[in-house]
């Protein structure tokens, strides 16, 4: 989900200003690698795609659903559909710009780290976090004849134990 700073464009804006330069940095280069990607797809860097863009990869990396996305633009003042934003969620992924992790049959975040990396998913509170260490895989599976490895997906379910 979003924090308070994901709604603001802050630090995207006025790097100089901000007290995580660093990701503004990082995020302003998001937001160009974003538009020039857009172009190279042949589609046009609209102005909702551009909003979208800050709010993704304006202040670091994060976990986002498309429903808290649709709410986090409109909340920004944004005039768009859900629809818009699924569609700019399914180009952006396409792109490469964002990764799509599946946390059950319903349900997927976008990740703006497209890096291979394990997920924590807190099924109480439907938060998806990256896990603080590294995770290691001794042996993974050969693929099948013909087939080569495209990527591994991790994602640890937890759910609150409750004491009786």
């Amino acid at each position: 989900m979003f924090t308070e700073t994901q709604f603001g464009f802050s630090c995207a804006v006025d790097a100089a200003g901000c007290a995580e330069p660093d990701l503004c940095a990082t995020g302003e280069m998001l937001l160009r690698r974003c538009e020039e990607a857009l172009r190279q797809a042949g589609l046009r860097p609209t102005q909702q795609r551009r909003q979208l863009s800050r709010l993704l990869f304006g202040n670091g990396d994060c976990h986002v659903t498309a429903d808290a996305l649709y709410a986090a633009a409109v909340a920004s003042g944004m005039k768009i559909s859900q629809a818009t934003v699924y569609n700019t969620l399914n180009q952006f992924t396409q792109l490469g710009l964002l990764r799509q992790i599946g946390v059950d049959g319903s349900r997927s975040f976008f990740d703006t780290n497209t890096t291979v990396h394990p997920h924590f998913f807190y099924e109480d509170e439907g938060v998806l976090v990256d896990v603080p260490e590294d995770a290691g895989f001794d042996h993974l599976p050969e693929p099948l004849p013909g087939y080569g490895m495209e990527r591994v997906d991790v994602v640890i379910h937890l759910r609150r134990r409750r004491h009786a």
